[in-house]
């Protein structure tokens, strides 16, 4: 009798997802990847090596080559060489995307080729913004492929626009210049991704990156993203008369009657922080996290603290160290500062967030607004207190406060440069806490955006509509692939 990784190459459907580093981008890619496999699918996991060592690092033992079984379908991983041993190339973030661009091409196409070899021929590859070059070699290779785009539709108007010239953005000249894009809210210059700010450091080699994925438009057959039709209705109807978008998310609803223990973790969760919300009184903590990328300075850490300290208020609160290859600096806590919140404060490296949204405990969510952590909160119905400081994250925040109507913003300074003070963040915590009618309608807000979220990945949802319109079409190219070799 076969062996179910034996049945897997003559039958199923093999899809081939491509994340970014960073836990940011492996979330939405493994839930992907978990959903396609639950309909059906072979799905070939990858990334770049460093992304491999720190999965393998958490748990070795669920990051194998050999295809697990999840729901009717299968995963596996298998990660490709990115030139990250070379130490002193990966401090400089330019030269380590070149590294990697070099590296990728070529390890990247040899894995891809062996599939064939190794009897799991590829139907479709799903690539990532910040890859542009691996369409290329799908198209080389002659694999259809898709895009899956990590941030919000909005977001990929506000690129769309900026790289083909097509409204007039902050410049030299007019540097907080308004920016006004079909249907979409008047953007302040400071609403706008800080990648179409800045002129230097990392973020321009990300700027100059992801718009070249512009470039390629006309090679994915389709770009699928991670939000939902209700959500972002206006922007998402206008775009997909100019590009084939699919809105497939929240992509993090797994389907519950499948148990299986496959988790994409690059740092250590600490579960025993769900204990401690056991022990708190319903909607009386505020989480904090900002993220697996960026870290407040140290200034704006300490500021954080006292604000805390001040309030009285319970919190749990994330503080991830910096990678070593970060741009971000590690910080520490003030001196005195756990002895004196004693037990009301609850302090973790990293935690499993979507178990914490959902914690009956959890009243509000302060966040950096990252898209990921943006789709729990709405997922999860919990309201936020925004503090963007890079990226997407500016754009998300003004979309949850003034759009979505589900939270408060803390800073509107440019690339989060302006400190906030332990005062300012102690009254907005009371206020979060508190019997406002204004809190009360952002938390009605927040539920409302729950439930549609539901209802989208729900049968007959719009996004189960599209993803299970994007399996059929991966079904049929399969198809026409093994009718060419009979």
């Amino acid at each position: 009798m076969a062996s179910p990784s034996q049945n897997t190459k003559t039958s199923l459907v093999h899809v081939f997802v491509i994340s970014f580093s960073g836990q940011g981008n492996v979330n939405p890619f493994l839930r992907l990847a978990k959903r396609l496999a639950s309909k059906g699918m072979l799905v070939t996991f990858s990334a770049p090596e460093l992304v491999g060592k720190e999965m393998r690092a958490v748990d070795v033992n669920l990051i194998v080559d050999q295809p697990t079984p999840y729901g009717d379908g299968m995963i596996r991983f298998e990660f490709f060489e990115d030139g990250s041993s070379n130490q002193s190339i990966i401090e400089d973030f330019d030269l380590r995307m070149e590294m990697l661009e070099q590296a990728g091409r070529k390890n990247l196409t040899k894995i891809l080729k062996k599939q064939d070899d190794e009897g799991r021929p590829i139907s479709c590859i799903v690539n990532n913004p910040f890859f542009p070059w691996v369409c290329e070699i799908a198209e080389s290779l002659g694999i259809p492929n898709a895009l899956l785009w990590v941030q919000s539709c909005a977001c990929f108007s506000i690129y769309y626009h900026y790289h083909f010239n097509l409204v007039h953005f902050p410049s030299e000249l007019e540097p907080e210049k308004d920016v006004i894009l079909p249907s979409m809210p008047v953007l302040k210059y400071d609403d706008l991704p800080t990648f179409l700010l800045h002129s230097s450091g990392f973020e321009l080699v990300l700027k100059r990156i992801m718009l070249n994925q512009f470039n390629n438009l006309s090679k994915p057959f389709c770009i699928l993203v991670d939000s939902f039709q209700e959500l972002e209705h206006e922007v998402v109807s206008h775009m997909s008369k100019i590009c084939p978008i699919r809105t497939i998310g929240p992509l993090l609803f797994n389907d519950p009657k499948i148990l299986s223990p496959i988790r994409g973790d690059c740092t250590k969760i600490e579960e025993d922080c769900i204990e401690w919300l056991d022990s708190r009184p319903t909607s009386s903590v505020v989480y904090i996290s900002f993220g697996s990328v960026a870290v407040p300075d140290q200034e704006q850490t300490d500021e954080i603290a006292f604000g805390l300290l001040n309030s009285g208020i319970s919190f749990l609160w994330v503080i991830k160290p910096p990678p070593a290859y970060s741009v971000f600096q590690p910080v520490v806590l003030p001196d005195g500062f756990l002895s004196k919140v004693g037990g009301r404060g609850k302090i973790v490296k990293w935690c499993p967030q979507e178990q914490v949204l959902s914690h009956p405990s959890i009243a509000f969510f302060l966040t950096h607004c990252g898209w990921n952590s943006s789709m729990e909160a709405i997922s999860s119905g919990v309201p936020i207190m925004a503090y963007p400081q890079w990226g997407d994250q500016a754009t998300n925040a003004k979309y949850l406060v003034d759009v979505f109507k589900m939270g408060i913003r803390l800073s509107r300074d440019e690339n989060g440069s302006k400190i906030i003070t332990r005062e300012e963040i102690e009254k907005c915590l009371r206020e979060a806490t508190s019997d406002d009618p204004k809190v009360a309608e952002m938390k009605e807000n927040a539920r409302k955006w729950k439930k549609q979220a539901e209802e989208a990945v729900a049968e007959r949802g719009s996004s189960a509509i599209n993803i299970q319109a994007f399996v059929d079409e991966l079904k049929n190219i399969h198809a026409k692939k093994q009718e060419e070799k009979a």
